[in-house]
């Protein structure tokens, strides 16, 4: 009889957990899996949409719900919600002992996971890592987690050569795609007549979906949005706005969006969007504006014009459908009327997205059930210069 291996996968808000949904579900049902989710961070915030109620309703096991996330609006709030993490983590993660972590991106509360895996002399697997975002503390994360993780998981094949060229032994490191575009392949989205009727919305109407979030490097994170708004003002299409990840200045930029929203602009804001009904979203609308990775890597399969606004997301490989505006007013606005031209529209056809084909759960999961857990997997050695 063969053993299960346990493996704990960690989520902490809506735009991960769309991530894992698939590698999660693949796994929860695979016989040499005993899966271990657990959830934390943002999910348990009435102020972010209690999204663990969606995970709830996908019927997925969970293992622990850990909180982590201070009700702040700070950096200091973030800073010291790594070090809760890292308390809680610590006597969870001890007791459960898990085969393999799993990881997925680069928000600052996974850095509690990383260093309680390290220390525990777990095995640490990653996705996405390799990526570039100039403009956010998610680039320093993402790498520092690259480098406290022994396989890797990546979605494109310039990321998964830039996690070797960081010393990385070639056979950690595997091209899967990004696992969000799985739902594509996987996932039975809603038609415009069933997102209408949940939604209540009407797509007749031009519609633009906005997923701005703070711009964590800055001193002022939310300094970039007023050339956002001023861009948006006076716009006749139906403008659906995503709520803003739990960082430093997301509070403001939630309370600056819904002045916004109050001054007679045509349009809503969504607190918690499931996965299924995001990508049937984006599916149904004429454009994306903002500076969400999802802009860069997930937009692409669907060939949706998109323009990105400003620093957040500087050095991320991009599809052509991804336009870059400046945070100024009129550079946002000549974006978006390029993106609403025909013209451009047209020369979207036939299109291929570089961050993967929607198969990537099933990568990662054949991976994280085959590789050797022995010594060598945790001592990973330095490829000489």
């Amino acid at each position: 009889m063969s053993h299960k291996r346990t493996i704990a996968v960690i989520t902490t808000s809506r735009a991960d957990y769309s991530h894992l949904y698939w590698p999660v579900r693949e796994m929860a049902v695979h016989p040499d899996v005993d899966l271990k989710l657990i959830v934390m961070g943002s999910h348990l915030s009435p102020e972010f949409g209690f999204s663990a109620k969606e995970i709830q309703k996908d019927g997925v096991p969970i293992a622990a719900y850990v909180e982590t996330l201070l009700s702040s609006d700070t950096d200091i709030g973030m800073a010291k919600s790594i070090g809760i993490g890292v308390l809680s983590l610590a006597d969870l993660l001890g007791r459960m002992r898990p085969d393999i972590l799993l990881l997925i991106a680069d928000r600052y509360e996974i850095l509690a996971p990383a260093s309680v895996a390290l220390t525990l002399r777990i095995p640490i697997a990653h996705i996405e890592g390799g990526e570039i975002s100039e403009g956010a503390i998610d680039d320093a994360v993402r790498n520092a987690l690259t480098k406290m993780s022994h396989i890797h998981f990546t979605s494109t094949e310039k990321a998964r050569l830039r996690i070797i060229s960081m010393g990385e032994e070639p056979w950690r490191v595997h091209r899967a795609g990004a696992p969000s575009l799985d739902h594509l392949k996987r996932s039975q989205l809603h038609t415009r007549i069933e997102l209408e009727r949940q939604l209540k919305l009407d797509f007749s109407k031009p519609s633009i979906i906005v997923a701005y979030h703070p711009v964590t490097l800055a001193q002022d994170t939310t300094y970039e949005c007023s050339a956002l708004f001023a861009a948006l003002g006076g716009r006749a299409e139906q403008l659906l706005f995503c709520y803003p990840n739990a960082d430093a200045g997301s509070r403001s930029l939630i309370e600056q969006t819904r002045r916004f929203l109050e001054g007679g602009v045509n349009g809503r804001i969504f607190v918690n969007l499931s996965p299924v009904v995001y990508w049937s979203l984006l599916a149904n609308v004429d454009l994306m504006v903002g500076n969400s990775s999802s802009g860069i890597t997930e937009t692409a399969s669907l060939a949706l014009p998109t323009v990105n606004v400003g620093l957040r997301q500087y050095g991320r490989e991009r599809a052509r459908n991804v336009l870059d505006a400046t945070a100024d007013k009129q550079s946002i606005q000549e974006k978006m009327e390029k993106a609403r031209s025909a013209d451009f529209k047209s020369s979207l056809e036939g299109m291929t997205n570089p961050y993967g084909d929607g198969h990537a759960a099933e990568r990662i999961v054949e991976i994280l059930t085959s590789v050797p857990l022995d010594a060598d997997l945790l001592r990973k050695r330095a490829i000489q210069v």
